[in-house]
Parts: C-alpha cells; sequence; structure tokens
C-alpha cells in the first residue's frame, strides 16, 4: 500500500504564496538603487489640460525636498527629484515611466499625475520592482488589492463621493440627482460612489452625461441636465471643466446646485470662474492655504513659498509639499540602510498627524496601504472656499 502524502495546511501555503509574491516585489536589483543620492520620478502635467496641477505640484515637492537637502539630506543622501511631462497623454506617460526606471534608476514614483496616467504606467512601475506612491488619483487600484509597493493617501472617489452625496441629498433633501462624469476611469469612480450614496437612500441617478478629456464645450450636456430637472449635478471633472459646466449653466439661466469631486477644489476654480462659480459645493482632501486667518506655522510656509517660487501656494502645492514629506520622513527611519524593501516595511508602521495645513491623519499598516478614506465638504462664498464639515465618515 501506498504511503499516505502530506499535504501542507491551507494555511501555511497561504503563507508559502505570500512570501513568494513579496520576496518578487523586491527584485536585488531594487537594493542597488541609492547611492549617493535618492533619485524621485514623477510623471506628472506640466503643459496638458492639468498642468493647473501639474505645476503646483511639482513645486511643493522641490520645495520640501530643497528643504531635506539644505539639512544634510537623508542620511547624507541628496534627494534628486526627476519630473517628466506626459501632457495627461498615457502613451506619453508610459514612455517617461520607462525613462524614469530604466535611465534614471528612480528609486521611487510619487504623485503621478491623474487617473488615465496613473492606470497606464503602475505596472511598469511595479514591475520594476519601484515605490509606486501617493499617486494623484484615488483610484481602487492605486491601493487595492494589497501590494508591498503601491500606497495610496487620497481618499478614493468612491469613499468620499459616496460620503458628500449622502450628506448633501440627506442635508438639503434633494429630490433629483444627477452626474456629469469625465469618460474614463477618473469619472466612472466617481459614478459608483455616487451611485452607492443614493441606492442607501432608496433613489437613483436622475440623468447622467458624459465628456471627453479636455473638453471645452459643455453645451449639450447642460441642456440635457437641465431637461432632466436635476436638482444637484455631481461633477467628476478638474478645475477648467468645472469652470465651463458652471458658466454654460448659468448662462442660460439655470441656477443648479452643483457638487465636484476634490480634483475640482482649487482656488484656480473661483480664480477662473469668478461669479459664475460661486456657490459651487466641492469635496477637500486637504484645505486651500489662504493666507487670511492663516496660523503662525502655515503663514511661515506660505511666505517661503512665495519668496521661492514667486507665486502664490494653493492646495496643489501644499499636496506636493506633504506627499514629498511622507516620502522624506519614512526614508529617514530605517536609518542609513535604506532600500526598497525597507522604506516599504517602515511606512506600513507609520502614522501622520493631522499638521498645520489642516490634512487629516494618514496610517498605513502591513494589511493596508491605504492612509486615509475621508474628506469634508466645502463652498466657493465670496471668491473663497469655506470648510462647511468636519471629515465625513
Amino acid at each position: 500500500m501506498d504511503k499516505p502524502v502530506h499535504i501542507p495546511s491551507l494555511t501555511r501555503l497561504l503563507r508559502g504564496l505570500v512570501l513568494a509574491v513579496t520576496a518578487a516585489a523586491f527584485p536585488a536589483a531594487a537594493a542597488d538603487l541609492v547611492g549617493d543620492e535618492i533619485v524621485v520620478g514623477t510623471v506628472s502635467d506640466l503643459s496638458g489640460p492639468i498642468a493647473l496641477l501639474g505645476v503646483p505640484v511639482r513645486d511643493g515637492m522641490l520645495m520640501r525636498f530643497d528643504e531635506a537637502n539644505a539639512a544634510g539630506g537623508v542620511h547624507g543622501r541628496r534627494i534628486r527629484l526627476v519630473v517628466e511631462d506626459a501632457g495627461y497623454d498615457p502613451k506619453r506617460a508610459v514612455l517617461a515611466a520607462r525613462k524614469l526606471v530604466q535611465r534614471d534608476q528612480a528609486f521611487a514614483f510619487i504623485a503621478n499625475m491623474g487617473t488615465p496616467v496613473v492606470m497606464a504606467t503602475m505596472p511598469i512601475v511595479l514591475d520594476a520592482g519601484r515605490l509606486h506612491l501617493f499617486p494623484f488619483s484615488p483610484h481602487r487600484a492605486t491601493y487595492e488589492p494589497l501590494h508591498p509597493l503601491k500606497f495610496q493617501n487620497f481618499a478614493p472617489y468612491q469613499d468620499y463621493m459616496e460620503a458628500a452625496t449622502r450628506h448633501m441629498v440627506r442635508e438639503r433633501g434633494y429630490q433629483r440627482s444627477c452626474l456629469l462624469y469625465q469618460d474614463d476611469d477618473y469619472g466612472l469612480e466617481v459614478m459608483k460612489g455616487v451611485e452607492k450614496a443614493l441606492a442607501g437612500l432608496g433613489t437613483e441617478l436622475v440623468e447622467r452625461t458624459s465628456y471627453k478629456r479636455g473638453a471645452t464645450d459643455f453645451s449639450s450636456q447642460i441642456a440635457r441636465l437641465r431637461a432632466a430637472r436635476c436638482d444637484l449635478v455631481v461633477l467628476a471633472t478638474v478645475v477648467r471643466e468645472t469652470v465651463a459646466a458652471m458658466s454654460e449653466a448659468r448662462k442660460i439661466g439655470w441656477e443648479v446646485d452643483m457638487l465636484v469631486t476634490a480634483s475640482g477644489y482649487s482656488a484656480q476654480t473661483h480664480e477662473l470662474g469668478g461669479a459664475a462659480v460661486e456657490g459651487l459645493y466641492g469635496v477637500s482632501v486637504l484645505p486651500h492655504p489662504y493666507a487670511e486667518g492663516a496660523n503662525s506655522q502655515l503663514a511661515a510656509w506660505i511666505e517661503r513659498y512665495r519668496a521661492r517660487f514667486k507665486a502664490e501656494p494653493n492646495v496643489w502645492s501644499v499636496m506636493g509639499y506633504t506627499l514629498a514629506d511622507l516620502f522624506v520622513r519614512t526614508a529617514e527611519a530605517p536609518g542609513p540602510a535604506l532600500t526598497v524593501e525597507a522604506f516599504a516595511r517602515t511606512l506600513e508602521g507609520m502614522e501622520f498627524t493631522r499638521d498645520y495645513f489642516g490634512s487629516p491623519s494618514y496610517r498605513f499598516t502591513p494589511q493596508d496601504h491605504l492612509g486615509n478614506r475621508h474628506g469634508r465638504l466645502a463652498q466657493i462664498r465670496n471668491g473663497r472656499w469655506e470648510l462647511i464639515t468636519d471629515y465625513l465618515q
């Protein structure tokens, strides 16, 4: 009779699988990425439709890395930021990501800009064994399924738009909610959150209509939404598209309430839109740094930014600075022997408390690489954003 075959327990099999996947995520070549300097790459938009976001994000990161380097770097190593302009074009972004991996030997990618770009480049970054940190796309794929190298600190579109829509409809009693969305992964993620919120309230979207990236004419979409008698229009738009949509609505005399995602929460929205965007609701995942009423630390930071860039900082500047700060603090924690794996393991145990910018707390664990799930509501009143809730659950 044959001897019985011993079959390992399911737990042991799963443990082995996890170890194998983890080992594959940290290739030996990645250990050689840190020499006299630490190269940080970012695929941004400095010339395309969301350059209004990309430029201040870049400047915020440069400012924080310059401060770190002036203080001696990370255990004596300088941080060098390499910025590639993809113009919000996924095809250009793929080429840029490959260049950062192969030629620049980037240790980590931070703040890749825009959902289409992030979805196109993330596989390249992860396959090369590089850290994929805090992309400007709160898409679930940026933190799920769990992967040793990908971390996100921005609240997901689905989560924060579900909470924001639910709050708005409950508090203001809207009966006919509608959606204007960008026809890509960004817009579809927002749609999921809005639909989930409305389903929980026993209702659904009355109308939805989309636009292509880079669109400037929203007359047909606004006419369609008006014909549906919407009393709330949720906007899955970015800054210029938000202004264009609201301006069209006001031009035809339609005073409907609108709620935009965090992609439209920016001083540029009221600076460009003026009276047309007065009353717009938006989701804030981090407050705009207005000088008026700023605490002493924020006021000093604003002055340093102005001196460095000869420009006014905005929420995107703060985001760039904050992301770079998270990187610096995590890179310092393991000590001089910095590797991709050491950085990732360290970040899994980090918690960042609320700061003078008004940021939420960020916390990462080995089981959860999403640092924050919440946003709060704001409204444009008298030409500036005013926060009207705390972080919504």
